[in-house]
């Protein structure tokens, strides 16, 4: 299925040098006993890049994206380079709506299944309640907070690989990027990245 929205993002300009590849290596475990309390409600302002693969070619495109997070709701606005929206993607208990201007809304049971269908790659929206907050879900369900120094891959528990290669100062210290990385059999090997620009507790 095509989607208009797969279109604006193809039409953005190629950012390859911000999406480069995560290098391979080995997976580590993130330290226990790191304390943090979660933000139930923020505010979230970045920017992002992805690469991925569409019918044999590699593609790559960057905009940014503003993330609220409420207890009982997230939305999740994806901007291009000169700040229109492009799509829109709200979950709630009891599910996720994405949502392109001039058309009809798209709803799913499963906010990452959903963003997947429309945009062409995957897009981890529950992940990333936790990872925006320098927290991960590892294999075997224990969820952990981390720290500067935690920079090798992590491998959560969802499948995604990992990497918080830059930290803001302060106490506590929270992620300023992170990157992304996994094989799909829909959109070949998928990198995306992430840099913080604000992060408001509301």
């Amino acid at each position: 299925m095509t989607f208009p929205y797969r279109a604006a993002l193809l039409a953005l300009p190629i950012f390859l040098a911000a999406c480069a590849g995560i290098p391979p290596a080995a997976p580590t475990m993130p330290e226990a006993g790191v304390t943090r309390a979660y933000e139930q409600s923020v505010d979230i302002n970045g920017r992002m890049s992805v690469r991925y693969n569409l019918n044999g070619r590699d593609e790559a495109l960057h905009g940014s994206f503003e993330w609220k997070q409420r207890p009982d709701n997230t939305r999740l606005t994806l901007l291009s380079p000169l700040g229109q929206t492009l799509a829109q993607i709200m979950v709630t208990p009891d599910g996720a709506t994405l949502t392109q201007a001039g058309q009809p809304p798209l709803s799913a049971a499963d906010a990452d299944a959903l963003a997947s269908q429309a945009l062409g790659w995957p897009l981890p929206v529950a992940g990333l309640r936790d990872w925006l907050q320098g927290m991960v879900t590892v294999p075997g369900g224990k969820r952990v907070a981390l720290a500067p120094g935690n920079d090798g891959d992590i491998v959560s528990a969802d499948g995604w690989r990992l990497r918080f290669p830059a930290w803001e100062d302060g106490a506590p210290a929270r992620p300023r990027r992170i990157d992304l990385a996994r094989s799909t059999e829909q959109a070949g090997d998928v990198a995306l990245r992430l840099v913080i620009d604000t992060f408001q507790p509301r």
